[in-house]
Formats: structure tokens, sequence, C-alpha cells
């Protein structure tokens, strides 16, 4: 069967923390699978809430979700911090995708529990149509330090 592999960006624009909840769990006593596509969401809206912008709003532009694809690498725990590390590739007129790296420590080790990729479309929610990307936009994108 064929498996999906993705090539994370090494520059980063984003690192973020994000605690895993007991809620979080599945009944194999780990991280379940669509706690990770939360933990995905939750790290792009505080990046944007940082910058001072929402999903719906960054500076007129809006952000749609066009796809996503997660690589599962290892096991998450209640009680694990999550750094999310976000980086930005194929960059298009109205879109780009997002990648994602979820990492935590444990016994001084790092350990990558996924990677993921999402495919975000730049959105105008009051006339329901899709716009170019805008320079406010361009500037989060940015890679970091």
């Amino acid at each position: 069967m064929a498996r999906i592999k993705l090539t994370i960006p090494l520059q980063t624009i984003a690192e973020l923390e994000v605690p895993v909840r007991i809620t979080d769990i599945n009944y194999g006593n780990h991280l379940g699978n669509g706690a990770v596509v939360n933990i995905l969401h939750e790290a792009r809206i505080q990046w944007l809430h940082g910058h001072g912008h929402t999903e719906l709003d960054i500076a007129g532009c809006g952000l749609i979700m066009a796809d996503l694809a997660v690589e599962f690498k290892a096991e998450g725990f209640y009680g694990d911090t999550v750094l999310v590390k976000m980086g930005c590739g194929d960059m298009g007129r109205v879109g780009f995708d997002l990648y994602y790296a979820l990492w935590v420590t444990r016994n001084g080790q790092a350990i990558l529990l996924a990677q993921a990729k999402t495919g975000m479309v730049c959105y105008d929610y009051t006339h329901k149509k899709v716009v170019p990307v805008n320079d406010a936009l361009l500037q989060l994108l940015q890679p970091i330090g």
C-alpha cells in the first residue's frame, strides 16, 4: 500500500505549543487522529492570533482549507506538550501549503509525532469568492529568525 510522504520545509514561519488534553486521548490510550487535526487547527489559529488576525480576516483575506495530509510517526499521550513547527511552501497566486511538524520531548529526547500539510486557499467570505494572496499574508508566511 502506498503511503503519504511529506517533505517539510526547513525554514520555519512559527513555533507554537499545544497541550494534549484528556479529551484528545482515544480508546488506545494515545493521541487520537482527529485530535491531531485539531492541534493543527489550534496552532494555525494561535499563529494568526499572535499577529492580530483570524482565519476569516487577514487584512481583508480569509483562509479556507482545500486539502489535508497527515503522516503519523509516534504516539502522543495525555500530559504531552506538542511543539508545532510550521512552514510554508508551494506558494501560488491564490493559495499555498502550510506544513507542520509535531514534536514532543520525553526523557530528554525529541520525538516526532506527526508531519502534516494543509492546502490553504485565500477566500473572501463576504463575497464568497477566491482572492489573491495579499501583502499582509505574504509577510506572515516569511521564515522567522
